[in-house]
């Protein structure tokens, strides 16, 4: 069967940015790239992630993001850069990775029975057409009330230690969320169909 004589879209091999350098060693936004055969390498970086203060939470999971961008444009010219940072919102105040098992359940025990929201701010940098887009994501997540036997029984697992607000959705976690409106691979680490359309200008740019 054939079809109509289509250009591909910018995550196809002929059109996509190359090299794309994902600045991040987060396995699930890898996952998540992987997922929708987005090509990329992945280098990620280290910066000051001290909170920007004075900010409103999307401006400032943008501003990680773009210090993330900064650095790996530095080191990769000539590519398209990728970076993100998403954090977890309770009562407008971030919640962060926890540090042990003890902090995870307090951080649980907060979420329980609760809606938060998940911000997640994006940087592309094109090094080659100068091109900067930052955006954030939102997404609302509803809780159960979980008993004190449940929450302690997963945080002490593997699953919440390197991840903010100490869950993962696409993970154990998803018997605790009873509902999510926005998206949900925004949840997860990375808004999917915002960075296709953020690469989507990159290529528009591009040919310009």
């Amino acid at each position: 069967m054939t079809g109509p004589n289509l250009s591909p879209p910018p995550w196809f091999v002929s059109e996509q940015p190359h090299p794309l350098i994902l600045a991040s060693a987060s396995p699930r936004r890898a996952e998540l790239l992987n997922q929708v055969g987005i090509r990329f390498l992945q280098a990620p970086v280290e910066v000051d992630e001290t909170w920007p203060k004075d900010l409103l939470p999307g401006e400032a999971v943008r501003s990680l993001a773009r210090r993330k961008a900064s650095v790996a444009a530095t080191r990769h010219p000539g590519a398209v850069i990728l970076a993100a940072d998403t954090a977890v919102f309770l009562d407008s105040q971030p919640l962060g990775k926890p540090a042990d098992a003890t902090e995870a359940y307090e951080m649980l025990r907060r979420l329980s029975g609760r809606k938060h929201e998940v911000i997640t701010g994006i940087t592309i940098v094109d090094t080659i057409s100068h091109l900067e887009i930052s955006d954030s994501v939102l997404t609302e997540v509803w809780m159960r009330e979980a008993n004190d036997y449940e929450i302690a029984v997963y945080a002490k697992s593997s699953e919440p230690l390197d991840k903010a607000g100490a869950y993962g959705i696409q993970g154990m976690a998803a018997g605790f969320v009873t509902k999510i409106c926005g998206c949900y691979s925004n949840v997860v680490g990375l808004p999917v169909s915002r960075v296709v359309a953020m690469l989507q200008l990159i290529v528009a740019r591009r040919k310009e």
